[in-house]
């Protein structure tokens, strides 16, 4: 069993290897020694079906995630981000900042979020700054050129950066050390296999 909950939303074709890195790091807590239970939240309880195909059954409705109940709410994106949806996941990820728990956007969620004028006034990252300015957002000052940002309790990343999304919402969550999670970029992203015994030894059995 585990104290820590993190929910991650799902809907028709969500970004499946956007968020697969670190569902299994907060699943199996392999390097932070803290496995944290994973809870799929759907709009409603119908299946979805992932960009990769896989059919799934949301465990909870949308309109029973309560922040209080949660340490993390996990964002991928998905085609609907930009095609005007998401707009209740938007909502969702403002009652969670407002309450003061964690949220991790990548991708296209960025763009919902921005939309909605969550990054008006908090640093974040995206695709690049001309895919969040067509959202109509204020928030162009606040844009960072980094593969992942972490500002107070959000957390954003472009689509290309699946491994530093982990890294960085790991470490919000103070999960795991800056040193191994040093080493689980290296190893998964720059292939540098010198890391390798660096994450083999915060491994947990």
């Amino acid at each position: 069993m585990t104290d820590l909950t993190a929910h991650v939303g799902i809907y028709d074709t969500y970004a499946d290897w956007e968020i697969g890195h670190l569902l299994v790091e907060l699943r199996t807590g392999r390097f932070t020694g803290t496995p944290v239970d994973v809870v799929t939240v759907g709009e409603t309880l119908a299946p979805v079906t992932s960009m990769g195909g896989l059919r799934v059954l949301p465990d909870l409705a949308l309109r029973d995630l309560d922040p209080g109940a949660s340490n993390l709410l996990i964002l991928p994106g998905a085609g609907m981000w930009d095609a005007d949806g998401g707009h209740s996941f938007a909502a969702a990820a403002g009652r969670f900042l407002a309450a003061g728990v964690p949220v991790a956007a990548i991708c296209g969620a960025t763009f919902g979020l921005a939309r909605a004028g969550l990054l008006d006034d908090r640093r974040h990252t995206s695709a690049a700054p001309e895919y969040l300015a067509a959202s109509g957002y204020q928030g162009a000052e606040y844009y960072v050129d980094e593969r992942a940002v972490a500002d107070g309790e959000l957390v954003t990343a472009g689509p290309s950066s699946p491994v530093q999304f982990t890294t960085a919402t790991l470490r919000r969550l103070g999960l795991a050390s800056d040193e191994l999670l040093e080493a689980y970029e290296a190893v998964f992203d720059r292939e540098d296999v010198s890391a390798y015994p660096t994450l083999m030894q915060g491994a947990h059995a």
